[in-house]
């Protein structure tokens, strides 16, 4: 009997099939483009994608304030913060958050679909927001990345 071992690829050969891609957000809803860059840093688009490597690529996003959002949200969601000090309990809404601070919103949407351990650190680390339309990756050639055949990979018919 011959038996054949499962292939498992190592953190030399993930690292070596990383690629640079760039999204423009306008006009992008914040959640979906969230759950698509997440997959982009994971690595789950990629045929050898282990749980325990990252084997995902970098992302740089464009124009992260012009970020759409559906319904009502941006006066009823809120984000929320702590000082651990007595009265330390603060609350934003959407709308005056991201006027303060343009990319956050997408960046924290992202940070929560990745794993909360020093692989998820490592994989934010990936990911480069700018509120417009300049970024400072051009050395790196990053490739812009389609979005109709997002929408098909993630499910979204819309």
């Amino acid at each position: 009997m011959n038996q054949q071992k499962t292939w498992s690829p190592k953190g030399a050969e993930a690292a070596a099939s990383r690629r640079w891609h760039l999204i423009d957000a306008q006009g992008q809803t914040l959640g979906r483009l969230a759950v698509l860059i997440a997959r982009l840093l994971r690595g789950k688009h990629k045929p050898n994608w282990t749980p325990h490597l990252d084997t995902g690529d970098f992302v740089v996003v464009i124009n992260a304030s012009q970020i759409a959002v559906t319904g009502n949200k941006m006066k009823q969601k809120m984000y929320y913060r702590h000082s651990n000090y007595p009265g330390g309990f603060k609350a934003v809404a959407l709308q005056d958050y991201a006027r303060k601070h343009p990319a956050r919103p997408l960046e924290e949407a992202v940070r929560g679909m990745l794993p909360r351990n020093n692989m998820g650190d490592n994989l934010f680390r990936k990911l480069h927001v700018y509120a417009g339309p300049a970024h400072k990756h051009e050395a790196q050639t990053p490739v812009p990345y389609p979005m109709d055949e997002a929408a098909r990979e993630t499910g979204q018919n819309r």
